[in-house]
């Protein structure tokens, strides 16, 4: 009979132990890193329409820069836009605190003037301020680009040719799978690349230099 019971404590540690690896297994598949707005099929969109004038929007955090919420009268969603109007090496803010793998994210985007740059971002996988990737478009160079931001300083990734106008408003949209790197303006394709260096993060906006320019209808979609 002792011998019985032994098998059975025997039999039922091993169980348990079983059921602990397997629970460890589980969470080390899942990623820790993604935010509770990551969840598979969410949309997020920001318009910026109930936020108060000269403010920001909930949650953002501004990098650099001078940030702030204004009416538009053009806006695609009236009556507001978020802009960007000083100057800086990078004017650079992150939305929300959801932290995201693969995702699609659009802005529209208008520049308005600039005499060094005039440019329009988004960002995303953003670690910190100092560490993220950008999908740039520019309206004085007629280029969108793919940069990788690290440990504050820029290097280009990809260039991609496109007309980018002045004082109107396009679309900007960033498809990201993995390590590939879609970069779309107005429907158009313009830009890939790959790159393993950021894995997950937080999405933002971005210009450069003294590019005033605005945004408006933002969206973040995950698949």
């Amino acid at each position: 009979m002792r011998e019985i019971k032994m098998c059975c404590g025997m039999l039922l540690l091993a169980v348990a132990l079983l059921s602990f690896t397997g629970g460890v297994a589980n969470a080390a598949e899942k990623p820790s890193s993604e935010g509770k707005d990551a969840a598979a099929g969410r949309a997020l969109h920001w318009t910026f329409d109930a936020d108060p004038v000269g403010g920001l929007p909930a949650g953002a955090q501004v990098f650099s820069g001078d940030w702030a919420i204004r009416a538009e009268t053009d806006a695609p969603s009236l009556p507001n836009a978020l802009c960007q109007t000083g100057s800086a090496d990078y004017p650079a803010l992150s939305l929300g605190a959801g932290v995201y793998r693969d995702l699609t994210v659009s802005a529209r985007f208008k520049p308005i003037s600039g005499t060094s740059d005039r440019a329009a971002g988004i960002i995303f996988r953003i670690q910190d301020r100092d560490n993220y990737y950008i999908l740039r478009a520019n309206a004085l160079e007629d280029n969108v680009n793919f940069y990788k931001y690290e440990r504050g300083r820029r290097s280009l990734i990809q260039e991609g040719s496109a007309k980018v106008s002045s004082g109107q408003w396009q679309e900007l949209r960033v498809e990201v799978m993995g390590n590939r790197m879609r970069g779309i303006l107005n429907g158009r394709l313009v830009a890939e690349a790959s790159d393993d260096t950021f894995k997950v993060g937080k999405v933002g906006l971005w210009t450069k230099a003294d590019s005033t320019t605005c945004f408006d209808d933002v969206n973040v979609t995950v698949p």
